[in-house]
């Protein structure tokens, strides 16, 4: 009898594996896999994501990132590294923007505050409720389903994020229905803030005219602000006020909404945090001691604005940028083209 043999395993396969995986890691597919790879430092555990992450957001803490900046830079770690803090910035983003909103109360003029709303209401109130009517008259063409047409009119009709947080839970709407709305407006918002300003310059708006335009045509309070700001102090100014004072709307729309979708029972989501900008102007303005702390709080409130916006750029991404679909993405476009071009063309004409 032979004695068996057994055949040694070929050399070359070793070399072959140990060669390959080198190069894969070497390869773009292996570069943003490295990045999403856990490592170990100082006995914690983290992602290089979450040091690029940590980086950008460090960035616009300093004098040379501003609002629109920060959104770009929001949109491109979204679209490559991703957001490795996803739930976190989402859950923070509502409550920065709140705060930063609150502490640019102490930075205004209550006086000429009070003004540009008086010139604001009746743009607000004849928009909205032109917003609301174009609505539903194109999202029926579009076949579009009701609680969609009315979450996408009601974000562009008072104030973006923040209105169709608040009639979402009025309508009982499906959450694909809220990120549908909520996706179509955050794109939306993101160009205005790129488009606004220089559009501005090239008709040579003056600030008054600018505030009251992004007031009127830009959807969320983060964008209007922060195309304010780009523009001028007293652009800033005005924008807040004016979209501040539409966002209080969002009660009256929010009951309307109740009873004609037949909603009884449900609870209105009130926007607190305008008592708070209102309160700290007007605490700015008659009490003397805190005039000394409004350009620090002010200063605050600008750097809340500017890491909002780069929150809200990191959240774009490209398969929530998807999912807003064709149509919802029309109807929004045509509102927000609609309110644009009229509001636009009614202040430069009224003054």
């Amino acid at each position: 009898m032979r004695p068996a043999t057994t055949t040694p395993a070929p050399t070359t396969q070793p070399t072959h594996v140990a060669f390959e995986a080198p190069a894969t890691a070497a390869g773009p597919a292996g570069f943003w896999r490295g990045l999403h790879t856990p490592r170990r430092a100082f006995g914690r555990e983290f992602r290089l994501s979450q040091v690029v992450f940590a980086l950008v957001l460090a960035f616009c803490l300093t004098p040379w990132a501003s609002p629109p900046l920060a959104l770009a830079l929001g949109l491109a770690l979204a679209q490559t590294v991703g957001n490795p803090f996803g739930a976190q910035t989402k859950r923070l983003t509502p409550k920065l923007l709140q705060y930063s909103v609150i502490g640019l109360g102490f930075g205004m003029n209550a006086h000429a505050a009070l003004q540009a709303g008086r010139e604001g209401i009746l743009f607000t109130v004849a928009s909205l409720l032109g917003t609301l009517v174009l609505g539903y008259a194109v999202g029926k063409w579009l076949g579009l389903g009701r609680n969609l047409v009315h979450l996408i009119s009601c974000g562009t009709a008072i104030c973006g994020g923040s209105a169709i947080a608040a009639v979402g839970p009025v309508l009982r709407a499906r959450d694909e229905e809220m990120s549908v709305a909520l996706g179509t407006v955050f794109v939306l918002n993101a160009l205005a803030l790129f488009a606004f300003p220089p559009i501005g310059h090239a008709l040579a708006l003056s600030q008054n005219q600018f505030g009251l335009w992004c007031a009127i045509a830009i959807h969320d309070t983060s964008s209007v602000v922060g195309a304010g700001a780009a523009y001028g102090t007293q652009a800033l100014q005005v924008a807040t006020t004016v979209k501040l004072a539409r966002a209080l709307w969002i009660i009256p729309v929010s009951l309307g909404t109740a009873l004609a979708f037949k909603q009884p029972g449900v609870k209105v989501k009130i926007p607190y945090f305008i008592l708070g900008f209102i309160a700290a102007m007007l605490l700015n303005a008659f009490v003397p001691a805190i005039r000394p702390l409004a350009p620090l709080m002010t200063h605050l409130a600008k750097i809340g604005l500017t890491v909002t916006l780069f929150f809200i750029g990191a959240g774009l991404s490209m398969a929530a940028l998807r999912a807003v679909g064709a149509r919802p993405f029309v109807l929004g476009v045509v509102l927000w083209v609609v309110i644009s071009v009229g509001s636009l063309y009614v202040i430069m004409h009224s003054a």
